[in-house]
C-alpha cells in the first residue's frame, strides 16, 4: 500500500473540496427544501462530484497527452491554480463567492441544484479537478495508487455527505467564527501543497 501518496491524496482533496467549508452554502441554498429533499440533494451532488472527479483521475493524463500538454507544466498551472484558491481561502474570499453563488442559484430558481453549484462548481469545481489529475500524473499508471486515488475520492465525497447530512447542527455548532478560522487554516495548508506542486514541475522540467 502506497501510504505516502495515500495521505498525500487524502489531506489534499480533503483540503481541496473543503466539506465542512461547503456548510454554509449548502444550508443556504437548502434552507426552504424539507428534510428529505435535502438528503437527495446532498446525495445526487456528492454522486456527481464522485463521477467527475473519478473522471478526471481516468481520463485526465489522456486528455493531457491529446492536447500535448506536459505532466510538469500541467503541476506547473496546477500549483499556482491551487494557490489562487488557497489565496482566497486564506483572506476570506472564497467563502464570500460560494455564498454569492448559492444566492445566485437561489434568485434564478436552478431546477437542479444538485449538479449546480453543489456538484459543480463548489464540489468539483477547477481546484478539485486539476489536484486529481495531478495526483493521478504521480500514480505513474500504477494500477494500485489509481485505485487507491479513487478510494481516496469516494471517501472524501462520503464524508462531504455525511457533512451535508448533519449541516444544520454543524452550522450552529461552529458558528462564523469558528468556520472562518478553519478556512483560514486550510487555505494555508493548501498553499503549502500547492508551492510543492510548482516546485516538482520546475524541477522535472529543468531535468529534462
Amino acid at each position: 500500500m502506497p501510504v505516502e501518496f495515500l495521505i498525500s491524496a487524502l489531506v489534499t482533496l480533503l483540503v481541496v473540496v473543503d466539506p465542512v467549508g461547503l456548510v454554509p452554502s449548502f444550508v443556504a441554498i437548502t434552507h426552504e427544501l424539507p428534510a428529505y429533499a435535502r438528503r437527495n440533494v446532498a446525495l445526487r451532488a456528492c454522486l456527481i462530484a464522485a463521477a467527475i472527479l473519478a473522471g478526471s483521475a481516468l481520463a485526465g493524463d489522456w486528455l493531457l497527452r491529446t492536447l500535448s500538454i506536459t505532466l510538469p507544466a500541467f503541476r506547473i498551472a496546477g500549483g499556482l491554480l491551487l494557490f489562487s484558491i488557497a489565496s482566497e481561502m486564506v483572506f476570506g474570499v472564497r467563502i464570500e463567492r460560494q455564498s454569492q453563488q448559492a444566492e445566485q442559484a437561489l434568485e434564478e430558481h436552478v431546477r437542479n441544484i444538485a449538479a449546480f453549484p453543489l456538484a459543480i462548481p463548489l464540489m468539483a469545481g477547477p481546484g478539485a479537478i486539476t489536484a486529481t489529475v495531478l495526483l493521478a500524473g504521480r500514480s505513474d499508471d500504477d494500477p494500485l495508487r489509481l485505485a487507491v486515488l479513487l478510494a481516496v475520492i469516494a471517501v472524501v465525497l462520503a464524508l462531504t455527505l455525511a457533512v451535508f447530512t448533519l449541516a444544520a447542527p454543524i452550522a450552529k455548532l461552529m458558528g462564523t467564527t469558528a468556520n472562518t478560522v478553519l478556512s483560514r487554516l486550510l487555505g494555508v495548508l493548501l498553499a503549502a501543497l500547492a508551492v510543492q506542486y510548482v516546485i516538482d514541475g520546475v524541477r522535472v522540467a529543468l531535468a529534462g
